[in-house]
């Protein structure tokens, strides 16, 4: 949150076990207050799916762990990545095991494109896990600029 930003302040009404699993879980998650706790979570809540249009330019990443072993995977997966140049920044490839490979894609586009390249990784026979996670790339109401370099 920036200097500038106002603050509105608000009641929440909590029921007591509530408050206490809250309470436990902030301070075990590093809070120092409910406040940020809560701005989190709203922010959170805010880049669901159903929070979110599928034209909304977004960044972030897909995470995918794979067997390796499982014919032609790999060279799919790279071809699907082909495919989605325009919305991938970088990848990281680690070997976890002699089995396993995870990958993480670091990607920015509309939702929608990010979507369709995530349901295209995670349909493939061999892939173990994969996961979308994205925030706005530009925040909503704010332009985005670009340098002239």
């Amino acid at each position: 949150m920036g200097e500038k930003d106002e603050l509105t302040r608000f009641g929440v009404s909590f029921p007591a076990a509530l408050i206490e699993q809250f309470d436990r879980y902030i301070a075990e998650q590093g809070y120092r207050n409910r406040s940020e706790a809560i701005r989190d979570l709203a922010r959170k809540a805010l880049l669901e799916p159903s929070g979110l249009h599928s034209d909304d330019l977004v960044a972030g990443t897909i995470v995918l762990v794979y067997d390796h072993h499982v014919s032609e995977l790999p060279l799919l997966l790279m071809d699907i990545q082909h495919h989605h140049h325009h919305d991938i920044i970088s990848t990281m490839h680690v070997h976890l095991n002699h089995d396993q490979c995870l990958e993480v894609i670091a990607v920015k586009g509309a939702l929608n494109s990010l979507r369709k390249l995530h349901q295209q990784i995670q349909v493939q026979k061999g892939v173990i896990y994969a996961e979308l996670s994205v925030t706005y790339a530009v925040s909503p109401g704010v332009e985005e600029h670009h340098s002239d370099l």
